[in-house]
C-alpha cells in the first residue's frame, strides 16, 4: 500500500503518525487538567428546589438572581450581583449593590418594594460553603449552617 516494499519510508511514516498522537494526546491531556483544575466550578444556571429564585452564575465574579413573579410565568425580578469564590476553601461570598435595591424596586412599578427586593434576596448576601454533586449545588450558611439546595438547569 504505501511504500510497497519500502521498509524506509514505512518507518518514516510510521515516526510522523507516532509523533502527531503522541503530541494530540499530550494537548488533550493539558486541556483535561485545565477543564479540571482552572474552571468555575459553579458556573451556569442553577434553581432553587423550592423555586423562589434561579441564579446565574457566570466567571467573571457576577451572577443574577432572578426572583419569579407568581402571576406571570417566565417574567420576574433581575438583581445583578457579585461573588467572590475561594476554591481552596470552597466557599463562596455573595454581596450585592446597595443602590441596586432601589433600582428594582423602580423597574417593579411599585409591585416589589425596595425593603421586598432586600428582604428576598437577604437568604443568599452572605458566605456559604459550597459543594456540588453531580447536577445539584448545596450551599451551608457558614454561621447558622442554612443550607441551600440548587438544581442545575
Amino acid at each position: 500500500m504505501i511504500a510497497r516494499d519500502d521498509e524506509e519510508k514505512r518507518s518514516k511514516i510510521w515516526r510522523i503518525v507516532t509523533a502527531v498522537s503522541t503530541i494530540l494526546i499530550i494537548v488533550g491531556v493539558i486541556l483535561l487538567l485545565m477543564k479540571l483544575f482552572m474552571t468555575n466550578p459553579l458556573e451556569g444556571n442553577w434553581a432553587d428546589e423550592d423555586g423562589s429564585f434561579y441564579m446565574s452564575i457566570m466567571k467573571n465574579g457576577s451572577m443574577v438572581i432572578t426572583i419569579p413573579e407568581e402571576e406571570r410565568e417566565n417574567s420576574g425580578v433581575d438583581m445583578d450581583m457579585r461573588y467572590t469564590l475561594d476554591k481552596e476553601e470552597k466557599t463562596i461570598t455573595i454581596t450585592a449593590d446597595e443602590s441596586g435595591f432601589g433600582k428594582i424596586a423602580d423597574k417593579t412599578d411599585g409591585q416589589f418594594t425596595e425593603e421586598e427586593v432586600r428582604r428576598a434576596l437577604s437568604t443568599v448576601m452572605t458566605t456559604f460553603d459550597y459543594s456540588v454533586d453531580q447536577e445539584q449545588l448545596t450551599l451551608t450558611e457558614r454561621e447558622y449552617g442554612e443550607q441551600l439546595i440548587l438544581i442545575k438547569e
